[in-house]
């Protein structure tokens, strides 16, 4: 991602006949788009920033004569899908997009560059140097995904999640009479008595999915922002209460707090033979026996959801480590060190007077030179035992110092 750049002040004179002292008239140059993020509805993966991962805002035009001021560049505004973070390089969070119409700027324009007209003094009447528009903040940005769900459907693969959010919703997802397992979340939205609520399919978890066993840790952290949970259990299985433990504990082990979120228990495939001599020795009374192909115990199921989804609280989730910008200001303001006989400089705002100034005329020059001095620059190199001669290195332009 990365903002548009600053335009170029304007270093201009008025020229009128019969006109005297003109004098400097340059504009000031636009100010560069911002990289802006939005959530919404109409997108429902990152897809599209698979195909294309470079975004660059528009730069501002540049100023002209007559004081004209350039024109700022247009932000540029990414629409992404309702539950999107935005991480930065070092993993911490930039932007958390968790409603409709969320935005976050992650790259931000830089400022034009002042004309002339601005360096007019008693002393200077006629400067022939302008300010250079600031570049663009810029960053590599990683786009997460979790979705905006009331309610997760989890369980070990081929339990029936999918054909159970079929029969609950107008959802379709794959489905069939053979073994498999959803490779993708899908979401539908179901309406009990009024209650409207979101139901997320959850593809099937193993043994070991906390720490990142089959398609565990690429979905679990699509249940983090759920109320409720559907445990859905296979009931033709040797085992369903074994599996019941395996996915409770891999939940809990992938976010402690998900262990505690309300949820039910649906024992699915009663119209299978196996399930039904379940049913029958099992006295447990939160479990729902049910059959997604059938409709057995569905409505009794769907109820006991939209109860859960009215009463349940917002789920807590986890604050971020940190939050950060792309390029946070701030920092170090100025320090010298010396390396190979090289004197570098570091601070930001020594390293942006590069920017602002066009080194090729004199006047810029002279102005760069006195923007050194009044920021400590002289006094900084030659505290750290700089010479007449020597090498000053300031981002990636050099100079010979000279007192």
């Amino acid at each position: 991602m990365r903002g548009g750049h600053g335009g170029k002040g304007s270093a201009s004179f008025r020229r009128e006949p019969f006109v005297p002292r003109g004098g400097p008239d340059g504009g000031d140059g636009g100010r560069g788009g911002s990289v802006i993020l939005k959530a919404s509805n109409e997108i429902t993966d990152l897809s599209g920033f698979r195909r294309r991962r470079r975004w660059h805002a528009e730069a501002g035009a540049a100023g002209a004569a007559g004081r004209k001021t350039g024109r700022n560049a247009a932000d540029l505004v990414l629409d992404v899908p309702v539950g999107t973070i935005a991480l930065d390089f070092e993993g911490a969070l930039v932007a958390d997009l968790d409603r409709p119409g969320a935005s976050a700027v992650v790259a931000r324009g830089g400022l034009g560059g002042r004309g002339n007209v601005h360096f007019k003094s008693s002393t200077r009447r006629a400067p022939d140097y302008a300010e250079q528009g600031l570049s663009g903040e810029e960053g590599e940005l990683t786009l997460d995904l979790k979705l905006i769900a009331d309610v997760g459907l989890v369980g070990p693969p081929n339990a029936g999640k999918s054909s159970l959010l079929r029969a609950l919703t107008a959802a379709r997802p794959k489905v069939g009479d053979y073994p498999f397992t959803t490779l993708d979340p899908e979401l539908g939205v179901a309406e009990v008595s009024g209650v409207r609520f979101v139901i997320a399919d959850i593809p099937g978890l193993i043994e070991g999915a906390a720490q990142g066993k089959g398609l565990g840790q690429r979905f679990l952290r699509h249940i983090e922002r759920t109320k409720a949970l559907v445990y859905v259990l296979d009931g033709a299985a040797p085992d369903p209460w074994k599996d019941l433990d395996i996915v409770r504990i891999e939940v809990a082990q992938f976010a402690p707090s998900l262990a505690g979120r309300p949820h039910v228990v649906a024992v699915n495939k009663v119209d299978l033979e196996p399930a039904r001599k379940l049913r029958a020795r099992t006295r447990r009374r939160d479990v729902f026996f049910i059959s997604a192909k059938t409709g057995v115990g569905l409505p009794e199921l769907a109820s006991a959801v939209a109860s859960l989804v009215a009463s349940a609280p917002a789920p807590q989730i986890a604050a971020a480590a940190k939050v950060t910008k792309l390029h946070p200001r701030g920092g170090p303001q100025l320090a010298v060190e010396k390396k190979g006989g090289v004197y570098i400089v570091h601070g930001e705002r020594v390293e942006r007077l590069l920017e602002r100034f066009d080194l090729e005329t004199e006047g810029g020059l002279e102005r760069f030179q006195s923007e050194l001095d009044r920021l400590g620059v002289n006094r900084a190199l030659e505290s750290a035992g700089v010479e007449p001669g020597d090498t000053v290195r300031i981002s990636a332009a050099e100079f010979e110092y000279q007192p």
